[in-house]
């Protein structure tokens, strides 16, 4: 397959067979986790997948179903690192790439800076150091308040893989009722990238909007996208959409160009923007249902006497669902996972714990260990909330562009001095971002641009964040 492949799912494996002879309700597919379907990538960072031996054995002995050790065996993705458990770091490789010298400052100074920004003080737990947290850009942030705890090349702009996902449901979702039936045509399919992962949808047959929304979030099904975009009036238009609610929550480091996250050449986000996704999409209450299912039913083939079979699918989202070597994270309410060949591991995650609630994004670790990304979001986690009240802030996710209780916050239509001072602000970052004033019952967002400071101060009404591992009923 060629450069800029994402990881294939279980769907995708195992696509053609889940028929109602062959697939009783109730049940999941075997494979546990989405896996590389291609070593080919243009980026010469990206992750060494060759082959390690005896890792049929290794999978077998973690658990995995011995059909699914023998079938991926033959398809030769037990020689991936994910199953592989460390890929070994090639020593001619080259070193991994820097950070830009100028990156965005939209939210504050210290997030344009490279490098970790934390303001410790007496008293507060330490940071993890570097050898734990290897990502090559994170943040960890209070979702009620916005503000930013700490961060490590917040505006990196890089691949985000199927995080991106956040940004096409934020835009896509609140389109269509989730009973409305789609019958998906062979045209609805076309278009996706060699190697995608994949739910499992076939052509011709009938889904509904949960359905699809299910097949998103919890197996990143790139097909399940394609259909929800050619019932949003396609890809194109689906891409230029996105663009455009990106730049409405001034989410200026990202750049659109497929509608699931598939890697292509030019499409980029940030750990920054992809927490304003998140928190913009959590005001919704479907997205919220379905970022935190971990297990569902989802429909098949139609079996005699036209009766739809169903098969079991599970959220990808480890620290949701739990892996064999990772236990699901407490409090964890969703959001999205992502994985390929040149974004190496992203994940954006929401916990809560008590009355806080933190929201942590982590792009490609640099340990290429079996659910490193999701490791490193744990202890972020941790850190954070330990932290959360001992800690001063090193920046905010600002609102977006629709924003203005008249205190100088951005308007979308720039009336007053202070919304275009604001918005000239905002315009002349370079590379920005920002978000929603999101998941909390009382929120606020400061956005530190040079001398401009503005503030939106209003109260998002949200109930108590669903924790847990939600199974879908429908």
């Amino acid at each position: 397959m060629g450069s800029g492949s994402i990881r294939r799912s279980a769907g995708a494996l195992f696509r053609g067979v889940l028929s109602a002879s062959r697939t009783k309700a109730g049940t999941f597919t075997d494979v546990p986790t989405t896996f590389c379907a291609s070593t080919a990538s243009t980026d010469p960072t990206a992750p060494n997948a060759s082959a390690t031996t005896g890792n049929a054995g290794r999978a077998a002995r973690h658990g995995f179903p011995l059909r699914t050790v023998a079938a991926l065996a033959s398809s030769g993705l037990l020689a991936t690192p994910l199953l592989a458990g460390t890929a070994h770091a090639d020593p001619k490789a080259p070193k991994a790439p820097k950070p830009p010298a100028k990156m965005s400052r939209i939210g504050g100074d210290r997030l344009g800076t490279p490098g970790v920004q934390v303001a410790q003080t007496p008293g507060a737990p330490k940071l993890p150091g570097p050898d734990v947290l290897t990502a090559r850009s994170w943040i960890v942030s209070d979702a009620e308040s916005g503000k930013v705890l700490a961060a490590k090349n917040a505006h990196w702009q890089l691949a985000p893989a199927s995080t991106l996902k956040m940004l096409f449901a934020d835009t896509v979702l609140p389109k269509f009722p989730k009973d409305q039936k789609h019958t998906v045509k062979p045209a609805d399919l076309a278009g996706m990238g060699a190697g995608s992962s994949l739910v499992g949808i076939r052509e011709n047959l009938s889904y509904s909007v949960h359905d699809l929304w299910l097949g998103v979030f919890l197996r990143s099904g790139n097909d399940a996208v394609h259909t929800l975009s050619a019932m949003n009036g396609g890809t194109k238009a689906t891409v230029t959409q996105m663009q455009r609610r990106a730049k409405e929550l001034n989410a200026r480091d990202t750049h659109v160009v497929t509608p699931d996250g598939y890697d292509a050449p030019g499409q980029v986000s940030s750990a920054y923007d992809l927490s304003l996704f998140a928190r913009s999409g959590l005001q919704n209450p479907d997205f919220r249902e379905y970022c935190s299912t971990a297990s569902a039913q989802f429909p098949g083939d139609k079996g005699k006497g036209g009766k739809r079979a169903t098969f079991g699918i599970q959220n990808t989202n480890r620290l949701l669902s739990g892996d064999y070597d990772i236990k699901p994270y407490p409090g964890i309410a969703g959001v999205k996972n992502g994985s390929t060949t040149n974004a190496g591991s992203t994940f954006t995650g929401v916990a809560q714990r008590g009355d806080r609630k933190l929201l942590v994004t982590v792009m490609n670790p640099e340990k290429k260990e079996h659910n490193e990304a999701y490791r490193e979001a744990a202890k972020l986690l941790d850190w954070g909330f330990a932290a959360a009240d001992k800690v001063e802030p090193v920046g905010r996710l600002v609102g977006p562009r629709s924003e203005d209780d008249g205190t100088g916050a951005v308007s979308a239509k720039g009336k007053g001095k202070g919304d275009r001072s604001a918005q000239a602000a905002l315009d002349g970052a370079g590379t920005k971002s920002g978000a929603w004033t999101a998941l909390g019952l009382t929120t606020g967002a400061l956005a530190l641009l040079g001398a401009v400071a503005f503030a939106v101060h209003r109260r998002w009404p949200l109930p108590e964040l669903v924790r847990g591992r939600r199974r879908s009923g429908k």
